[in-house]
């Protein structure tokens, strides 16, 4: 796996009983569920989106989305989770995400799952980072862009949970460019599928001057930290 992040199986000390009995509302209709509801008769793929204007959170929707077919055939639901209504509306009407989408308004299980909240301290060195700048261009290629609205410090993660309540994996986001890749995703929960990832992007300026040794330029800083913009600012 080399999207980053941290990711842990049943050994993670994460009690989905007392985190499955916070409440959801059905992201269209507004009916509140139990999340354990979600896995109590299919195994589950809960996918906590941080911010629905986040081009790299429409990014990772679109393509845990490749995997729906897979998965229905497989008897696993995609479940897509996010922590406010702000921005529903537009990710909706962009056809982001072919799962299911609850809104955990609260961010009850957002905190008890340790999805931590981000800073100025940490957010700049992260978008920095390999993983970031790869899913950025990655969204670019792609033709998603990205806005502002929502809670910009928040971070994200993915649960994989088998039928009943099983933990199989559970992946924390440590900047905003970490991911799950899918075939981490359907190796963990037992199946195979016929689906073509993402591709990494093209070398740039400050990939190349880095494995030669040199220091990335001023403006090759500066284009890194105008991707920031697609993640979000105070």
């Amino acid at each position: 796996m080399d999207s980053s992040g941290k990711v842990t199986a049943m050994a993670s000390g994460i009690d989905l009983n007392k985190v499955g009995r916070n409440k959801l509302k059905q992201a269209v209709t507004g009916e509140e569920v139990e999340l354990r509801s979600l896995w109590k008769d299919q195994a589950c793929v809960l996918l906590f989106l941080r911010r629905m204007g986040c081009l790299l959170c429409r990014w990772i929707a679109k393509e845990n989305s490749k995997l729906k077919g897979t998965l229905e055939k497989n008897k696993v639901r995609l479940i897509g989770i996010v922590p406010e209504r702000e921005g529903l509306e537009e990710f909706l009407k962009g056809d982001y995400f072919a799962g299911e989408l609850f809104v955990d308004e609260d961010k009850n299980c957002y905190n008890e799952l340790g999805f931590k909240r981000y800073h100025i301290g940490n957010i700049i060195p992260a978008i920095l980072e390999k993983p970031f700048t790869e899913a950025v261009h990655k969204a670019y290629l792609e033709g998603i862009h990205g806005n502002l609205c929502g809670d910009v410090w928040q971070s994200g993660g993915t649960l994989l949970v088998g039928k009943g309540g099983e933990l199989i994996l559970y992946f924390i986001q440590e900047s905003p460019g970490d991911y799950l890749p899918l075939d981490t995703i359907t190796k963990a929960l037992g199946i195979s599928a016929n689906v073509v990832e993402a591709a990494k992007p093209e070398s740039r300026e400050c990939k190349v001057k880095k494995e030669q040794g040199r220091t990335p330029s001023i403006c090759c800083l500066r284009r890194q930290l105008h991707l920031a913009s697609c993640v979000g600012r105070s």
